[in-house]
C-alpha cells in the first residue's frame, strides 16, 4: 500500500476509475466479439440446407470500433433476400404458403443471454 496525501486523493481515485473503465470496455468488447461469433455459428448450424451456400453466407461485420465501444452485425453476405423468406415463410407463386423455419431469432435470443452472462462474469472477476 502506498501512502497518498489527502490533496492527491481525488487524482488517485480518478486514476483507478479510469483504469477500471478501460478494463471494463476491453472485457465488454471481447464479450461482444465472442457472442457475435457464437450467433453466426448457431445460425449456420440451424439454417435450412439445400446446397449449403445459404448457411455458409453468414458472417460477422464490424461496423464501428472505438477504444470504448464496438458495433458488430451478423448478416448474410450474399443471400440476405433469402433470410427473411426462410425465417418468416412466404406465399408460393401458385397459391398456398411456405411455413417459416426460424433459425435467426433463436440464435439472437441465445446470443443475448450469452452476452449478459459473459459481461457479468468478466466484470465480477475484476
Amino acid at each position: 500500500m502506498s501512502k497518498v496525501k489527502i490533496d492527491d486523493l481525488d487524482k488517485e481515485i480518478m486514476k483507478s476509475l479510469n483504469e477500471y473503465a478501460g478494463f471494463a470496455a476491453d472485457e465488454m468488447k471481447k464479450a461482444v466479439k465472442d457472442t457475435t461469433k457464437s450467433i453466426r455459428k448457431n445460425i449456420q448450424a440451424s439454417a435450412p440446407r439445400d446446397t449449403g451456400a445459404y448457411a455458409k453466407s453468414w458472417t460477422v461485420k464490424t461496423q464501428k470500433e472505438t477504444s470504448e465501444s464496438i458495433d458488430q452485425v451478423v448478416h448474410s453476405r450474399n443471400r440476405y433476400q433469402l433470410a427473411h423468406l426462410l425465417e418468416n415463410g412466404h406465399v408460393k407463386r401458385g397459391g398456398g404458403r411456405v411455413e417459416g423455419r426460424p433459425h435467426i431469432k433463436p440464435a439472437e435470443e441465445k446470443g443475448k443471454e450469452q452476452l449478459m452472462e459473459d459481461i457479468k462474469h468478466a466484470l465480477s472477476q475484476s
